[in-house]
């Protein structure tokens, strides 16, 4: 399909997709939290660093993506670095207030692990589609490769592990191995339907 042939997203369907994604991509969390599971990326540094420090996930989430921000302007300018904020904004928020949408009484953490990461997944394609994220390490893992030449895939993989490991000083073997499962449902989602020429539609 030639570029002219490439649809743009209206200012309304990005609007839409932000708020649909991140409300997603919030449940996914609560779906992890309850079961005291972990993801990858920010997300997971994130729902650690609250585990340990018994801080508020929102809160954490919203704080470790506020250095990432210029490397998102840099990298691949301001309209994606404003949605970008946006979205972290809007699931510091969500992630604060959809507990109180939705009780969980108890959930079984294999089956956290998998709709968790499903969640996760499918709200991250949304936002991809509309040229957002959720920042922090993925905007890194990109840089670095463009600055560098690290393969991002592998930055952003070495960086996962690192949380995992670090997880076994907070989390039982069991619940790390719960994580893990969630880590590759998420990045199967994204990877089997996030690929270039699949989706051609731009913000």
């Amino acid at each position: 399909m030639s570029e002219s042939a490439v649809v743009r997203h209206r200012a309304y369907e990005d609007i839409l997709a932000l708020a649909m994604g991140t409300l997603v991509v919030s449940l996914g969390i609560a779906f992890f939290a309850k079961a005291t599971l972990l993801t990858g990326s920010t997300v997971g540094l994130s729902l650690l660093m609250s585990y340990g420090t018994g801080l508020p996930f929102g809160l954490v989430f919203f704080a470790l993506n506020l250095p990432f921000y210029v490397l998102a302007v840099l990298r691949v300018g301001w309209g994606f670095a404003i949605r970008t904020f946006v979205a972290v904004v809007l699931v510091s928020v969500l992630s604060r207030v959809t507990p109180q949408w939705v009780e969980i009484a108890t959930i079984q953490p294999l089956y956290a692990a998998v709709i968790g990461g499903t969640l996760c997944g499918i709200g991250m394609l949304m936002l991809f589609r509309h040229r957002a994220g959720l920042g922090g390490i993925n905007i890194l893992a990109f840089y670095l490769q463009e600055r560098y030449g690290l393969r991002a895939g592998y930055v952003q993989l070495g960086i996962d592990l690192a949380i995992m490991l670090a997880a076994f000083a907070v989390l039982s073997p069991d619940k790390v191995g719960y994580s893990l499962v969630g880590v590759v449902v998420l990045n199967l989602i994204v990877g089997i339907n996030h690929r270039p020429g699949r989706y051609l539609g731009v913000s």
